[in-house]
């Protein structure tokens, strides 16, 4: 889905315009982006979270030519993925299967 899409349903499923669900989205996403830059996480129940994590520098390399190369430290957005979230994506795969897998074995790390 892009955002363009995600604007079109939300004015869709909330019957606005779709100049007002393009504000609504993009709110919500400078929302996210601000509070992820000032290093703060997000939290959405039921979806995931987002974090922050830091990367020390190290010297890399180039691989085209072979040579080293300094890669500064850095900060980046991670995604971690709710367990609901996670279980409605795996729910095609399971209701797919006839059964035998997954339930016989629940329970043991064999």
């Amino acid at each position: 889905m892009t955002k363009s899409e995600l604007i079109d349903a939300v004015a869709q499923r909330t019957r606005i315009t779709k100049s007002r669900a393009e504000q609504v989205v993009n709110c919500v996403f400078e929302a996210m982006t601000s509070s992820l830059e000032r290093g703060e996480g997000i939290e959405i129940r039921g979806f995931g979270s987002f974090t922050v994590r830091h990367y020390k520098a190290y010297n890399g390399r180039n691989p085209r030519t072979g040579k080293p190369v300094p890669v500064p430290e850095k900060r980046l957005p991670f995604f971690k993925v709710g367990k609901e979230l996670k279980e409605l994506v795996n729910e095609p795969l399971q209701r797919g299967t006839d059964g035998a897998a997954g339930s016989s074995g629940a329970g043991s790390d064999d």
